[in-house]
């Protein structure tokens, strides 16, 4: 039987393993832990690749949104927007600030955040707006600015999902006062543990993100306001350094193989609708089914692994209780919704046969 994983990150190791290990022993024969070269030289070939004037190299995706919203004076008595359909680090950034989160329905077509449905929500609290380019599909973003800038809105995008994506020929996380990146290692641009980033254009905020991610200091001891230690680590940011330069080409592999799915697929799931104005980067290629459950079980015996992304919206969360509301295509969508391996070491050959398996299991029905 085939054994084809969700995310295969072994195969990733291998193919830069005599990179990876050189430079892991370079940095613990040099001590250079943290705040090192390697840090500084990420921060800027990811601005320059995402094209902002600033990148800052953070702990991890959470505290890469929280961090931004916290720079941007966000707190208690403030209501930031975002989908409920999403992971939970999205809200739990809004709380950590003390503000009070607002789910939003989600477009039915592309699964993201909808403009029509945030349009309806704002109140004299609402002071910002999160996006989520969920499985790594940008927003829809001129509608967004438009809201944002006639309510005196921040716009902040949640980029976990969305490393390398475009926009009308912007990158995710260039367009909004602030990007927030993950680089857990399943992302497309994974480290070997947490890791995230935040980009800017504004180097007001950029330089808040900086205090704020490293105790509020300007020096080694002298502290202009409260932060925390939130920073990317030398030996994370060097695994970043490796990848990076490989990103693009992981990109279009993985849009390869979504084609041959949509192309082979469309006729018995629902498949990944892409909005024209973008360029999605797949981190998940998912689709909808309304026996979702059986066939991810059909798939398991056949060695093929899924993955759901989300079980449960947000609003139905407990720990968003307080919060709820009705959505209900973002209820309707987390009962379809399943995801099948997509990343760029995939074989033709593996491609086929979870393609032929899915195809089974409808035709067997």
């Amino acid at each position: 039987m085939k054994n084809i994983p969700i995310f295969d990150l072994q195969k990733q190791y291998h193919s830069l393993k005599k990179e990876i290990d050189q430079k892991t022993i370079e940095i613990y024969e040099n001590s250079a832990y943290i705040n090192g070269e390697e840090c500084k030289r990420f921060e800027e070939d990811f601005a320059s690749y995402c094209g902002v004037k600033h990148a800052i190299g953070v702990a991890s995706g959470t505290a890469a949104i929280t961090l931004s919203l916290q720079a941007l004076g966000l707190g208690p008595g403030d209501e930031v927007i975002c989908p409920s359909f999403t992971f939970a680090a999205t809200a739990e950034a809004i709380l950590h600030v003390g503000a009070t989160p607002v789910f939003v329905e989600i477009d039915p077509k592309t699964y993201n955040i909808s403009p029509q449905a945030i349009q309806k929500v704002i109140t004299q609290k609402t002071k910002a707006i999160i996006v989520v380019h969920l499985y790594g599909q940008m927003v829809e973003m001129d509608p967004i600015i438009d809201v944002a800038k006639k309510n005196d809105l921040f716009v902040v995008e949640d980029t976990a999902q969305a490393h390398g994506a475009i926009y009308k020929g912007k990158k995710a996380g260039s367009i909004g006062d602030l990007g927030c990146f993950s680089f857990f290692p399943a992302k497309n641009l994974g480290c070997a543990g947490d890791g995230g980033g935040v980009t800017t254009n504004s180097h007001e905020l950029n330089e808040k993100v900086r205090k704020l991610k490293d105790h509020g200091r300007v020096s080694k001891y002298v502290h202009e306001s409260v932060g925390y230690g939130e920073r990317l680590d030398n030996l994370q940011a060097a695994i970043l350094n490796i990848k990076l330069p490989h990103l693009d080409e992981w990109n279009q592999r993985r849009r390869e193989i979504a084609s041959h799915y949509t192309k082979n697929l469309s006729q018995t799931f629902v498949t990944p609708y892409i909005h024209p104005d973008c360029e999605s980067v797949f981190y998940t290629y998912t689709l909808r089914h309304k026996k979702r459950d059986e066939i991810i079980e059909y798939l398991k015996s056949r060695g093929i692994s899924t993955g759901i992304y989300y079980p449960i919206p947000l609003h139905k969360q407990k720990a968003f209780e307080q919060y709820t509301t009705s959505l209900p295509v973002s209820e309707e969508y987390s009962d379809e919704i399943f995801a099948i391996p997509v990343y760029p070491e995939l074989t033709g050959e593996q491609v086929e046969y979870i393609t032929n398996t899915l195809n089974e299991f409808v035709s067997a029905k």
